[in-house]
């Protein structure tokens, strides 16, 4: 069946559709990666956007369940050049096709994605809609123009504390804006019992748990949107409890400390991004995904100083906060898809937490 996707400035791209069979708007953004489209495309942090895969072959080792992010699919759709005909690997269950079936998500293949990515990173991010049907232009125009993400991390979030690793020597609390697999995973691999906490969690009862350390994870959407969240980060951060905040949480510590965020033209998405620690005078190759950043200047010196910053736009990527024992990356450490340089983050946090104790 023939597909289209139409940009909010009027751009129409013609492919074949594969996936569930539904109409919808989203926020079109592309990712640079070559490998790890199951972790990509099971990333709670693509919630209402559709994405746009620069890589021209999908598909081609199948699904891995085992290797999913998040319990499902939270991205509105998928654009691909081209889905492997047939899936090779030998932890695969079922291919691409039956995936975003099954996860109701719409999808289409023989894209021009080297076109599409050109225009969106001249551009900038756009809005855009799926549909099969391109006959009343002017309804589905007003689809797009009305599209919004919105406060979408009180929709994706758990809905329960959970705990991981019990008996552990080291507690850590981890709130839940939209977290990977992969987080959890690498405080388990450190001896940490982990405390997931849904994103409204009043930091009150955070912080009855006494917790060794606090981790704030990644999400999508503006973080400007988490006025909740923002206000019991501040809280967060006005206990002597060490703090790890991770892309979204990042942002949200920075909005809480008088620092102000903007949206990125294209954003960062994907697994090779240039980061600098200034610290370690060292640069690493990192795994992103986000559209909005923290304004350098806006952070109060007193407050906090850079950290790490991005050597292909020059934005910050790290904050350290002076007098605190929290510090906060936009980058991913757990690096899923990506490479595992930025590790030791999570080395330098439960290295922190010890020294607190």
């Amino acid at each position: 069946m023939i597909g289209y996707l139409v940009l909010e400035n009027g751009e129409v791209f013609e492919g074949e559709r594969i996936g569930y069979t539904v109409d919808t708007a989203c926020e079109v953004v592309f990712n640079t990666a070559m490998a790890g489209y199951i972790e990509t495309f099971t990333d709670p942090s693509y919630a209402g956007q559709g994405i746009v895969m620069t890589y021209p072959l999908i598909g081609n080792y199948g699904v891995i369940p085992e290797d999913y992010e998040s319990d499902g699919i939270y991205a509105k759709a998928i654009f691909i050049h081209e889905l492997a005909e047939f899936e090779s690997n030998f932890r695969t269950k079922f291919n691409l096709e039956k995936f975003l079936r099954d996860y109701k998500i719409p999808g289409l293949t023989n894209v021009n994605t080297r076109k599409l990515t050109k225009i969106l990173r001249d551009t900038g991010t756009m809005r855009g809609y799926i549909t099969s049907n391109i006959s009343n232009m002017n309804e589905i125009m007003e689809k797009i123009k009305e599209y919004q993400i919105g406060k979408i991390v009180d929709k994706i979030t758990c809905n329960q504390i959970t705990t991981y690793g019990k008996g552990k020597e080291i507690k850590v609390a981890l709130m839940d804006y939209g977290l990977k697999h992969n987080i959890v995973n690498s405080l388990l691999k450190r001896g940490a019992e982990v405390t997931i906490f849904p994103a409204d969690t009043p930091a009150e009862k955070v912080l009855a748990m006494k917790p060794d350390g606090i981790m704030l994870s990644n999400g999508p959407g503006d973080p400007k949107d988490c006025d909740v969240q923002i206000r019991n980060v501040k809280k967060l951060y006005d206990s002597n409890v060490p703090i790890l905040g991770i892309c979204l949480g990042h942002q949200l510590m920075g909005l809480a400390n008088g620092a102000k965020t903007a949206k990125l033209k294209y954003g960062h998405r994907g697994p090779n991004h240039p980061v600098k620690d200034l610290r370690e005078d060292r640069v690493h190759i990192t795994s992103q995904n986000h559209g909005y950043y923290i304004v350098e200047g806006s952070v109060d010196s007193r407050i906090a100083e850079v950290s790490h910053i991005n050597l292909n736009d020059g934005t910050v990527e790290g904050l350290r906060y002076k007098g605190k024992n929290i510090f906060t990356v936009q980058f991913h450490p757990e690096a899923c898809p990506g490479p595992e340089d930025t590790a030791y983050i999570f080395d330098e946090f439960i290295d922190m937490i010890k020294k607190n104790k």
